[in-house]
């Protein structure tokens, strides 16, 4: 077995000198192993929410149309890099082989359960056949092959859960975990897109860390998700409003905060064009933390010098340390969020 780079640089085809995210094409033959890669048997995909939402709209809600976009996406760059959002996902899969580096060094083996937790659109990936598209839960069951790299991530797969439902918990499980770092005792936070798959686990991580003085208020794009934001009952106050309308977002938490606004905002909504809402709902010295991957760093960086916003603004990160842990232990800790997810992305529902 040849060794290759511990972050994937020998899988890349174009253009030279790239890492495999930023690649236009990598190289997905799983008939080669290096000695630090493993090679994984992937029955599903969680295709990132912004990535999904897109492929989509442009299929008109067509399955076999969104079926056929995704095996383009794939069979032209190795690996499932939506060209439009540039995101991907993650996967589930079993454990075929470790590379002969890794064999000893790491704590599985053939055999293992796991879900990655490192993006499709940096994960060389070969689908064979595409068994079953599942467009309410964003999932793709599959037959095909992965390629985690010896910097990679991955979680084994939880005993206490079903594994569509702890695909799409640690799909976003970096969101929780970043939530616990911003929010402080006291704090006024605001939630774009709160009844969400990562919406309620930062509403849940959110109330944790706000203490009795702070105050929640969740925004939901729809009555139904707003159904779902109040059954967990974790907000102070939530309400329906368009997040790509930002004059209204504005409005709406001035009245409900006496102009002060929040001094965090954390956007988790899946469509373009929710920059300035964010922008303008935080207080002047406040953050937004834009976890959602349809975010544009020029609208929101131009868009805040523009309306003389002085806040601080950051990218989400789908890593922390723990993270995979701590939320599905946000699904051990609230029954009303488990109960939602289980009917939402374990049983089909929408």
């Amino acid at each position: 077995m040849k060794h290759g780079d511990p972050f994937g640089t020998h899988r890349v085809l174009s253009p030279p000198g790239v890492l495999p995210q930023p690649a236009d094409r990598v190289d997905n033959n799983m008939k080669i192993l290096f000695d630090n890669e493993i090679l994984v048997a992937v029955d599903t995909l969680n295709i990132d929410s912004a990535s999904f939402t897109q492929i989509k709209q442009e299929a008109g809600g067509d399955k076999d149309k969104i079926a056929a976009a995704i095996l383009k996406i794939v069979e032209t760059a190795g690996k499932c890099k939506n060209p439009v959002t540039g995101s991907g996902g993650m996967f589930i899969g079993t454990v075929e082989k470790l590379g002969s580096a890794l064999v000893g060094k790491r704590n599985l083996k053939p055999g293992d359960r796991i879900a990655s937790l490192v993006s499709l659109s940096l994960t060389p990936l070969k689908i064979d056949t595409i068994l079953e598209v599942r467009p309410d839960i964003d999932q793709v069951a599959v037959k095909a092959k992965a390629i985690l790299f010896e910097s990679g991530i991955y979680a084994r797969l939880p005993e206490d859960m079903s594994d569509t439902l702890a695909l799409a918990v640690l799909d976003v499980c970096g969101a929780p975990a970043q939530v616990e770092r911003l929010v402080k005792a006291g704090d006024t936070v605001v939630i774009l897109g709160a009844g969400g798959k990562s919406g309620l686990l930062c509403a849940w991580e959110a109330r944790k860390c706000l203490g009795p003085t702070g105050k929640l208020i969740g925004i939901a794009g729809s009555p139904r998700s707003l159904q779902r934001l109040d059954q967990v009952g974790v907000c102070d106050e939530t309400l329906v409003l368009d997040a790509t309308d930002a004059l209204a977002c504005h409005h709406a938490v001035a009245e409900m905060t006496g102009g002060s606004m929040a001094d965090l905002v954390i956007n988790c909504v899946n469509i373009p064009n929710t920059e300035m809402a964010s922008i303008l709902m935080g207080a002047d010295r406040g953050t937004v933390y834009f976890f959602s991957m349809a975010t544009s760093f020029t609208k929101a960086a131009l868009g805040a010098e523009g309306v003389g916003r002085d806040i601080t603004m950051i990218i989400g990160n789908g890593y922390a340390h723990g993270h995979a842990d701590k939320a599905l232990a946000i699904l051990r800790e609230s029954k009303e969020i488990r109960e939602l997810y289980e009917e939402l992305y374990a049983g089909g529902g929408t």
